[in-house]
C-alpha cells in the first residue's frame, strides 16, 4: 500500500475529477440533455474507482486497461445507449450491446454528420462516454502514480479540445469554461510544484540536520508562486478578450463536421425547379402525388428551397458557393425551433406517385416520425437542412411511405403587408448573372417609391399587373417556353404580354428582391387548389407551384408573386414593351441596409470601369499580415522566457547598484552563485561560499568566494574600486561557465527559474553562503 497520506491523495483525486468534468463539459453543446449529465457523473466515479484500484494494488497498465474495458461494457449500455437499457435503465440488453460495440468505431462519423444537439439519440453518447472514461482513468492514475504528476493536466486539456473538434462550427468558443479549466489546472500544477519543493527541502533537512527554510520563507514562496500564476491568468484573459474584440473570426470555425464529407450532397441531384413543367404533362397533371393530413393554413407543402442562381438554374447550394443551404445532416430525435416565428403544425403525408430525393414538408422541422414497413430504412436515410427547412432521403420513396412532421410554419405576407418591412441580414449566395432587362423593369415598377419594402411591394404589383399565366402544355394555352435561365427571364420581361408560369415569376421576383437588398430564395412545392376544403388534401401533379421567401427584420416570410389567372391577350410581336432606358449605366439603388455588402451589382455596370486590385499591394499586405501574425504568436510564446530574462536583468542591476561597496561585492558573489545554479551546479546542504566554489571548481571561483567572505566578516570596509573589480571577475567567471556548456544548455540556463528562488542563508556557525 503506498505510503502517501490519504488527505493528499483525496485532494489530487478531487482536482482530477473537477478538471475532467470541465474538459468533458465542452461536449455539452453537442448533447444538451439530462442523459449526458448522468453519463458524465457515472463515468467520473467509475473512472476514479478504476484508477484508485490500480493505485492501491499496484496493477500493471494492462490490468488497468482490462478494468476500463470491463467498466465500458458493463455500464456502456445504461449510460451511453439508454434507449436500449431495460429495468428502468439499470440493465443492458442484447441489442444495446450490439449498438455499444458498433458505436465504438461507427458513432464518431455519425456524430459529425448529424445536426446538433443530439441528446441521447441512438448510440451517439458513446464517443463522449469513451473519451471521458479514458481521460478520468489516465488523469487520476498519472496524478497518483507517476513520477511527473504534472502530466495529469494533459488528459483534461485534450478532452476539452476533443469537445471543440467534435462540436459545432458556428457556436462560439466557451471562453468561461476554458478559463475555469485553466484556473483549475494551473492551481493543480502549483500544488505539485510546492509539493516537489517541500520534498526537496525536507530531504536537505534530513541530510544536514539544519533548518533549511523557515515557515515565513515557505509562506513567501507560496505567495510569490500564486502571484505569478495570477498574473499569468490576468494576462491570458486580457489577451483572449483583446483578440476576440479586435480580431473577430473571419468565418465558421473549422471542426470535424466541416471537414467530413456529408453523406448527402444536394449538388449531385438536378434542381427540382428544372423539372417544374413536367408536372403539367397530360400523364402527370391529374396523377395523385401526395395525400396530406393537417395541411397548414397557407395550404402549401414545400419540396425544396433554392438559394443559388448561376444564370441557368436555381439550385440547392452550388459547387462553388459555401452556402449553408447546401449542407445536409442527419436529424436526431428533435430540433429546437424555439427561436423561429410562426405557427406550430402537425402534418402527416402519405406518398403516392411522387418520386425524388426531396421529402416534402412545411415550415421548419422540429421532429419527423416515419411509419410503415420502411420506417427504419427511411429514418436512417433522412437528411435535413435547417437553414432552408429542406428535407431529403438518400433512398427511393415508394408508394405508401408515410411520415408525420411537427413543424413551425412561417407567416405569409401579401404585397400590401410588405410596404413597411426592411431587409434582414442573413447571408445568401450572390446570383452570378442578373438579366439585363431586370434592372430596367424594376426601375420602372419602383419609380417614385421610397423604402425597400415599398419597392418590393411595387415590383410584385407590377408583375401581377403585367403578367399572365401559361404553362404552354395544353392545346388551348399560348406557347410559353419552360426554363428559368437568364435568357428566359429576359424573354419574360420583354414579351408583350408578359407570359410564363410560377417557375419564371418566382425566379424574377427573387432576383428583384435581391436587387432591393432583401435576402431571397425560391421555393418549389405544392399548393392546394382553392376549391379544396378541409385539412386533408390529395395533391396532383398540376398542383405544383413555386414562390419565394424573403427575409425581413422579423424573419423569413413567404411571398407568392404568381399573377392571377385570367385570359391571355394576343401576343404583339411588333410592339415590344417600351422601357425608358437611362442615358447612363443604371446605378445600384440606395442601400437601405448598409450592414449588407454582398448584394449583386447591376448587370449594366461595365466591369471594365471597376477599379482593379493592385497585385503588388495585395501581395505586400498579405506578407505583412503573415509577418504580423507570426510576430504576435512568437511574442506570446516567448513572453514567459522574456519575463524570466527581465527578472534576472533587474536582479543584476539592483545588486550592482547597491548603496555600499560591501553590498555590491556580496551581490557579485550571489550573481555568480545564481549563474552556477542555473547551469546545473547544486550547492551542498548548508555549504559556505568556499565550499560552493569548490563544487563549481576553479581557483578564480574560490578566490571570489574568499573576497566575498572578507567583505562580509572583515571589519575593514572595501573600496568602490574593489567592488568594480569583483564585478569584472563575475562577468569573466560567468563567461567561463557558459563555455563549459553547449549552446542549447546555455539557452536553458538563461531562462532557468532555479536561481530565482535562490537565497543566501547562514549555516549553524553564522557564516553566509
Amino acid at each position: 500500500m503506498p505510503a502517501r497520506r490519504s488527505a493528499a491523495v483525496l485532494i489530487d483525486v478531487l482536482f482530477a475529477l473537477v478538471a475532467v468534468m470541465l474538459g468533458a463539459w465542452s461536449f455539452w453543446p453537442v448533447y444538451q440533455s439530462p442523459e449526458f449529465i448522468l453519463m458524465l457523473a457515472v463515468t467520473l466515479l467509475a473512472g476514479a474507482a478504476v484508477a484508485a484500484v490500480g493505485w492501491a494494488f499496484r496493477l500493471s497498465s494492462i490490468a488497468v486497461a482490462g478494468l476500463i474495458a470491463v467498466v465500458y461494457l458493463g455500464l456502456g449500455v445504461q449510460v451511453a445507449v439508454p434507449s436500449e437499457a431495460t429495468a428502468g435503465g439499470l440493465l443492458p440488453t442484447g441489442p444495446g450491446f450490439v449498438d455499444l460495440v458498433q458505436g465504438t468505431w461507427l458513432s464518431w462519423k455519425q456524430l459529425v454528420t448529424i445536426s446538433i444537439p443530439v441528446g441521447s439519440y441512438q448510440a451517439l453518447l458513446v464517443p463522449a462516454f469513451l473519451l471521458a472514461l479514458v481521460a478520468t482513468v489516465l488523469t487520476v492514475t498519472i496524478a497518483l502514480r507517476s513520477s511527473r504528476p504534472e502530466l495529469a493536466a494533459l488528459p483534461p486539456a485534450l478532452l476539452f479540445v476533443a469537445g471543440i473538434v467534435l462540436g459545432s462550427s458556428v457556436s462560439s468558443l466557451p471562453l468561461p469554461l476554458l478559463f475555469a479549466l485553466f484556473v483549475v489546472l494551473l492551481s493543480w500544477l502549483i500544488r505539485f510544484r510546492l509539493q516537489r519543493r517541500a520534498a526537496s527541502i525536507r530531504s536537505l533537512r534530513e541530510q544536514s540536520g539544519l533548518l533549511v527554510e523557515s515557515r515565513s520563507e515557505r509562506r513567501s514562496t507560496a505567495l510569490l508562486t500564486t502571484a505569478g500564476a495570477t498574473v499569468m491568468l490576468i494576462t491570458a484573459a486580457a489577451a483572449g478578450i483583446a483578440a476576440a474584440a479586435f480580431i473577430p473570426p473571419a468565418g465558421a470555425r473549422q471542426v470535424a463536421r466541416t471537414a467530413v464529407e456529408q453523406p448527402f450532397d444536394p449538388r449531385e441531384y438536378p434542381s427540382p425547379l428544372s423539372g417544374f413543367r413536367s408536372y403539367f404533362e397530360p400523364d402527370r397533371a391529374d396523377q395523385a402525388m401526395l395525400t396530406v393530413t393537417g395541411l397548414p393554413a397557407d395550404r402549401r407543402l414545400r419540396i425544396a428551397t433554392l438559394d443559388t442562381y448561376d444564370g441557368v438554374t436555381y439550385a440547392v447550394g452550388s459547387g462553388d458557393e459555401t452556402s449553408a443551404s447546401g449542407s445536409f445532416t442527419r436529424v436526431p430525435y428533435r430540433i429546437d425551433q424555439g427561436a423561429t416565428k410562426g405557427k406550430r403544425t402537425t402534418t402527416s403525408v402519405v406518398v403516392r406517385d411522387y418520386r425524388g430525393p426531396w421529402l416534402p414538408g412545411s415550415g421548419q422541422l422540429e421532429q419527423v416520425r416515419f411509419s410503415g414497413d420502411d420506417a427504419q430504412r427511411l429514418a436512417g436515410a433522412f437528411f435535413y437542412n435547417d437553414v432552408t427547412g429542406t428535407g431529403a432521403v438518400t433512398t427511393a420513396l415508394r408508394s405508401g411511405d408515410t411520415y408525420t412532421e411537427e413543424t413551425v410554419v412561417k407567416p405569409q405576407l401579401t404585397a400590401d403587408q410588405l410596404e413597411k418591412v426592411e431587409p434582414g441580414t442573413d447571408s445568401v449566395p450572390r446570383p452570378r448573372v442578373i438579366p439585363d432587362e431586370l434592372a430596367s423593369v424594376l426601375q420602372k415598377y419602383t419609380a417614385g417609391v421610397d423604402g425597400a419594402g415599398a419597392k418590393l411591394a411595387a415590383a410584385l404589383r407590377g408583375l401581377a399587373q403585367d403578367g399572365y399565366i401559361s404553362h404552354g402544355v395544353g392545346p388551348k394555352e399560348p406557347a410559353s417556353r419552360s426554363g428559368h435561365g437568364a435568357d428566359r427571364i429576359t424573354e419574360l420581361l420583354t414579351d408583350v404580354p408578359m407570359l410564363g408560369d410560377q417557375e419564371q415569376y418566382a425566379v424574377t421576383a427573387a432576383l428583384m428582391a435581391r436587387q432591393l437588398g432583401f435576402p431571397a430564395r425560391v421555393v418549389v412545392g405544392f399548393v392546394a387548389p382553392k376549391d379544396a376544403t378541409g385539412s386533408n388534401v390529395t395533391f396532383v401533379g398540376s398542383d405544383i407551384s413555386a414562390w419565394i421567401e424573403v427575409q425581413t427584420t422579423s424573419g423569413w416570410v413567404t411571398v407568392d408573386p404568381t399573377p392571377p389567372l385570367r385570359p391571355v391577350p394576343p401576343k404583339q410581336p411588333d410592339q415590344p414593351t417600351q422601357i425608358s432606358r437611362p442615358q447612363t449605366n443604371v446605378q445600384p439603388p440606395i442601400d437601405e441596409n448598409p450592414q449588407r455588402n454582398d448584394e449583386p451589382p447591376q448587370a449594366q455596370v461595365d466591369p471594365s470601369n471597376q477599379p482593379q486590385p493592385n497585385p503588388v499591394l495585395e501581395t505586400l499586405l498579405a506578407v505583412l499580415m503573415v509577418v504580423g501574425w507570426t510576430l504576435l504568436i512568437l511574442a506570446l510564446v516567448a513572453s514567459p522566457f522574456l519575463a524570466v530574462l527581465a527578472a534576472k536583468w533587474r536582479r543584476r542591476a539592483l545588486r550592482r547598484s547597491a548603496p555600499t561597496a560591501r553590498e555590491r561585492i556580496v551581490g557579485g558573489w550571489r550573481e555568480f552563485a545564481d549563474a552556477a545554479v542555473d547551469h546545473g551546479y547544486e550547492p551542498p546542504p548548508a555549504a559556505t561560499r568556499v565550499e560552493f566554489a569548490d563544487t563549481i571548481g576553479g581557483s578564480r571561483a574560490n578566490a571570489l568566494a574568499k573576497v566575498a567572505d572578507r567583505a562580509t566578516f572583515s571589519g575593514v570596509a572595501p573600496t568602490p574600486a574593489e567592488a568594480e573589480t569583483v564585478w569584472k571577475a563575475v562577468d569573466e567567471l560567468r563567461s567561463q561557465l557558459a563555455k563549459r556548456d553547449t549552446r542549447w544548455k546555455r539557452l536553458l540556463a538563461a531562462v532557468s527559474l532555479r536561481s530565482l528562488g535562490y537565497r543566501g542563508r547562514r549555516n549553524a556557525k553564522g557564516r553566509e553562503r
